[in-house]
Formats: C-alpha cells, sequence, structure tokens
C-alpha cells in the first residue's frame, strides 16, 4: 500500500482526495492536516510515502511546511497541490523540496495514476502547467548563470542524463534513450543531484531547462536531437 498524508486549509478538498485515493486499492490516506505546521507533525506521526500539500494555507504555509519536511531524514515525497493562479509559488515548492505538482483540478483516474507515479520516485507535472513553468523559469538569468557553473562538474554522461531530466523522462525512459541500464541510470542521477546540490529530479530538471530552453535536448550525442516521446 501507498500511505498518503494529504494537506489543505478547506476539509472538503482533503475529504475529496480521501474518498479518490481510497478507491484505488493500493493507496491509501493515513492522515490529514489544514496548515503547514499539523502537516510537519503529520509526517512525522505517519511516515507516509507521499504528502500531497496545498501551497497556500493560514498560518505556516505549504512552502515552510515542505521546507521543513524535505530537512527531515529520509523525508516522504512531496508532491504540491496547487490551483496554478501564481507561477512563481510553483517554483519555490519544487525548489524548496517538492518532487512535482499537480493541478487540484486533475481527474480522479489521473490523480490516483500520478500519486502511483510519484510514489515511485519519478516527476509528476501536467504539460500545460510544465509550459507555464518553463517560461518563468527561462526567463531568469541568475538560474541560468548558476545551471553554467554546475554544469562544469559534470560528466559528459551525466550532462546527457540531465538533458533527459529536463524533458521529464523516468529512468527507464533515459536508459532507452541512451542505452543504459535502469539501475546504472540511477546511479548518475544520484551523483548529478549531489554534485548539482538538487534536492530532487525536480529541482535538476529546472536546471536543464534553464540551460537549455523548454525543449532541453542531449546536448553531446553528436549534435542530434533525441526522437520524441510517443
Amino acid at each position: 500500500m501507498i500511505d498518503v498524508v494529504v494537506v489543505d486549509d478547506e476539509p472538503m478538498v482533503c475529504a475529496h482526495l480521501h474518498t479518490i485515493l481510497g478507491a484505488s486499492g493500493d493507496i491509501q490516506v493515513v492522515g490529514e492536516a489544514h496548515d503547514g505546521a499539523a502537516a510537519v507533525e503529520a509526517v512525522l506521526r505517519y511516515r507516509p510515502d507521499v504528502v500531497l500539500m496545498d501551497l497556500r494555507m493560514p498560518g505556516v504555509d505549504g512552502l515552510t511546511a515542505i521546507e521543513r519536511i524535505a530537512a527531515h531524514r529520509d523525508p516522504p515525497v512531496i508532491v504540491a497541490l496547487t490551483t496554478f493562479d501564481a507561477d512563481h509559488y510553483v517554483i519555490r515548492a519544487l525548489r524548496a523540496g517538492a518532487a512535482g505538482f499537480l493541478l487540484k483540478s486533475t481527474p480522479p483516474d489521473d490523480l490516483v495514476e500520478l500519486v502511483r507515479v510519484a510514489a515511485d520516485g519519478h516527476t509528476v507535472m501536467s504539460a500545460a502547467a510544465t509550459r507555464r513553468l518553463v517560461a518563468t523559469v527561462t526567463g531568469q538569468e541568475t538560474a541560468r548563470d548558476r545551471a553554467r557553473a554546475l554544469l562544469d562538474e559534470l560528466t559528459e554522461r551525466e550532462t546527457d542524463v540531465l538533458a533527459c531530466l529536463g524533458e521529464g523522462l523516468t529512468n527507464a525512459q533515459i536508459g532507452e534513450r541512451l542505452c543504459l541500464s535502469e539501475a546504472t541510470v540511477k546511479g548518475y542521477v544520484s551523483r548529478l543531484l549531489d554534485k548539482l546540490q538538487c534536492a530532487n529530479r525536480t529541482q535538476a530538471g529546472l536546471l536543464a531547462v534553464s540551460l537549455w530552453g523548454a525543449t532541453p535536448h542531449t546536448p553531446r550525442m553528436r549534435g542530434r536531437r533525441p526522437p520524441p516521446l510517443a
């Protein structure tokens, strides 16, 4: 079972998520919270696999809660919940340690599947929302400068893997593209996260986007753009 804590200042939203996820058969909501402080306490109490975190709440907000939870030893996967009314909130959440974000309007079946994907260690972001994030991130010159400086610390293969993270590829998809085993890709991801001082693959993906734009490509594969995903 995938244990989930849901955090939202609206009890009806929590109840809605509880119903949807509880009907999946392999996901259970083990706790809920209505502000950031209670969210931190719930994580310590229930030790969930995934936290669905609203960003804008009274008192301790979701951004602060994400930072506190991400600082724990062996933290759960945190996915931001948003109506997407402010791009900068989502970017700050990702940089604070969130592994992705979901719109509150996500269809129930998609929500269940995306929680499974998040629990498996992959980034979850809707395509439309990602395009808006890319437009914001690529407009930040300081982010690009920092990314270029950090790039010098990577090996050629790590750079290839980073570019793939910028496209949101899973480890299996990266392995297929670069002709590597999934275990080998996992090792590369771990090392480049350490070198880039990123908390998760989502933060690394944002760095890749800031380097190569909205449609990053593997930069050292003999100048060829990789084939599009099916």
